[in-house]
């Protein structure tokens, strides 16, 4: 990961905050690695909520132009960027579901919660959706 990085930050100049860009994955057992930038928490009146959707949409429109099948998202901005889990999760679900109606090779969708209280509150945001053109497994 540490390659990717280093070649993203000295190529491009980082990533700015609601951009996504890719890279290799190093080591993971992944091809690519999408570096999504989400939002500082300020007090949600400096845009964080709109920053945090275009992490979200522009790391799915780059998985798309990879032709990824698979798409894995961690709870961004929610660790010590201090965005309030609930309002983050709302946004990443809703985002998601919004556009990958748009992309023909992305799959699948995973939300990765690594705190019980993400995992509480993206299961029951979750298990609310009534679509049956959506598969919604939740473990």
């Amino acid at each position: 990961i540490f390659r990717g990085d280093y070649r993203l930050n000295q190529e491009k100049g980082g990533c700015p905050t609601g951009q996504a860009e890719v890279t290799t994955a190093g080591n993971l057992p992944a091809k690519y690695l999408i570096h999504a930038v989400g939002p500082r928490w300020l007090d949600g009146e400096h845009n964080e909520p709109q920053l945090l959707c275009d992490a979200y949409s522009n790391a799915l429109f780059k998985a798309n132009e990879i032709h990824a099948l698979t798409v894995s998202f961690p709870c961004i901005s929610t660790g010590v960027y201090g965005f309030p889990p609930q309002k983050a999760a709302e946004i990443a679900i809703g985002t998601i579901l919004s556009m990958l109606p748009q992309y023909d090779h992305v799959a699948e969708v995973f939300f990765i919660c690594r705190e019980d209280e993400n995992y509480l509150i993206y299961k029951n945001i979750l298990s609310n959706i009534d679509d049956p053109n959506i598969q919604i497994l939740i473990s």
